[in-house]
């Protein structure tokens, strides 16, 4: 099979392999030579007619379409506008409870678990990144026995800042500081910032002196001697956790895709979608974010959300990011990417209602703000971006103990958080080995089913969470980025 029909009410197909002009598939005649992942029509289209793929609207003919040609942006433009009406139909789902699973992970003080045992420094400010970077360097004789890495997160931010701004600063360092992957943590400072350590310690909350130690470097004589020794005795904190079997039920994963292809809603995200599923009906927990591509697919969001509160405050998440992107002039629909475009997405809805498989057909039962933390067990969306680093790190902030990130394009970046990249293309995963850890693209090979394919991610996450690396963990990319809407004084 060469081609597919998502859904029986469509009038496109999608090419699963490259096509040639006059090829003939599902007693369609292929009129354009058609890439891997571009649709082609599968009946006459007229002008101003809606294009449907995945049984959804995803734009409208910008002039007349003959049966089987090639579709996309040369003759479809979308049908999104700034403003939408939405109605609460709450479509229960029919996900049955199933026995935990296990994996070896470590449990913490808090009741919590981590995947990871690794020390970490926080800087509370970019003003101190070459020193948080220095003790990294200068301390790894610590990684030894129980303790699996010593890592700093340097970013940019934590001065001249104001207002939300400052405070997603503080609150997304703060939750990192409290991850449980963090066996132990050194938070540093420099004493002038508008991020003081003071205010830092009040997002904080409680915490234990013996995980979390404090270095302000306008008042050490000697920065690097003085924060050598604090990861020192954290290290000793840090070394007593050891791996243990543990219940699904205190498992989170966050879910996100980048570089999106005309695949990556049939074969990764589905699969992604499927997983999550599985995982929830073991009692564990998934996080979705990435709002603006959200965008054209809402709907279907909204109609799982589990109550009239849960829908209300899921209104307000994609109103509000559409008001962020009308109060800086922008259009709501600016997506998708170039690269996007390369694999076959054509307008924003294309390229969202693909997004949102990636939630299965799990109720859900929260909406979270950016960097608030993850409290209930199930799907909970997350308000945040769509950009690659900065959603995953906003996953991580709210509690997932690994991100999976499907792709079509490929990405070697990694989070704070073990960082899964799931391909949608067989190709993909052949030419970047070193990118990859799971290939998807067998959906779309006939290899395995979504069902089989989620299944088996299941497992694989399972061993990555009792300690299997992961292709960015082996690479040692580890990166952080903080969502900024504001000016910088």
């Amino acid at each position: 099979m060469k081609t597919i029909k998502i859904h029986q009410e469509d009038n496109v197909i999608v090419a699963l392999q490259n096509l040639e002009k006059d090829e003939i598939h599902q007693e369609i005649t292929v009129l354009d030579k058609i890439n891997t992942g571009h649709k082609i029509a599968n009946r006459n289209i007229g002008q101003g007619e809606i294009i449907i793929k995945y049984g959804l609207p995803i734009g409208i003919a910008t002039k007349d379409i003959k049966q089987g040609e090639w579709v996309h942006t040369h003759n479809i433009k979308t049908r999104l506008e700034e403003e939408a009406t939405y109605t609460y139909n709450h479509k229960k789902s029919a996900l049955q409870k199933t026995e935990p699973k296990t994996f070896m992970g470590y449990e913490r003080k808090d009741g919590r678990a981590g995947i990871r045992n690794e020390i970490w420094i926080i800087p509370t400010v970019g003003c101190v990144n070459g020193v948080v970077t220095k003790l990294a360097q200068d301390n790894n004789h610590i990684v030894k026995e129980n303790i699996e890495g010593l890592y700093a997160y340097p970013h940019p931010f934590g001065c001249s800042q104001m207002g939300e701004d400052d405070q997603n600063t503080r609150r997304v360092l703060a939750s990192l500081v409290n991850h449980p992957n963090a066996g132990a943590v050194l938070v540093v400072g420099l004493g002038c910032e508008n991020n003081t350590i003071k205010l830092f310690k009040e997002a904080l909350g409680k915490w234990d002196d013996d995980r979390v130690k404090f270095l302000m470097c306008q008042e050490s004589e000697d920065e690097i001697k003085e924060g050598s020794e604090l990861l020192s005795q954290l290290a000793e904190y840090a070394n007593q956790f050891k791996r243990t079997q543990i219940s699904t039920e205190k498992l989170v994963i966050g879910m996100k895709c980048g570089g999106s292809d005309g695949l990556s809603g049939i074969t990764a995200n589905s699969a992604v979608g499927k997983f999550s599923d599985l995982l929830i009906s073991t009692g564990g927990s998934t996080i979705l974010t990435e709002v603006p591509e959200m965008f054209g697919a809402e709907n279907l969001l909204m109609d799982k959300c589990i109550n009239e509160e849960i829908f209300n405050k899921a209104v307000d998440m994609i109103n509000g990011f559409k008001d962020y992107f009308v109060s800086h002039g922008q259009v709501v629909y600016e997506n998708p990417s170039p690269g996007n475009k390369e694999g076959g997405i054509s307008t924003l809805e294309d390229k969202s209602c693909g997004c949102v498989q990636k939630g299965g057909s799990a109720d859900i039962v929260d909406v979270i703000g950016y960097g608030e933390q993850v409290k209930k067990q199930g799907l909970t969306l997350l308000n945040g971006p769509g950009n690659d680093l900065v959603s995953s790190t906003a996953l991580a902030a709210a509690g997932a103990h690994l991100v999976l990130f499907t792709t079509g394009r490929g990405t070697p970046f990694g989070s704070a958080v073990p960082t899964i990249k799931i391909s949608s293309n067989t190709s993909l995963f052949e030419k970047h080995s070193k990118w990859i850890d799971f290939n998807a693209g067998t959906i779309a090979d006939n290899v395995e089913t979504i069902d089989e394919s989620g299944e088996r991610l299941l497992e694989f996450v399972l061993e990555v969470a009792s300690g299997k690396h992961t292709k960015t963990e082996i690479s040692g990319y580890r990166e952080i980025s903080i969502f900024k809407g504001g000016v910088v004084l």
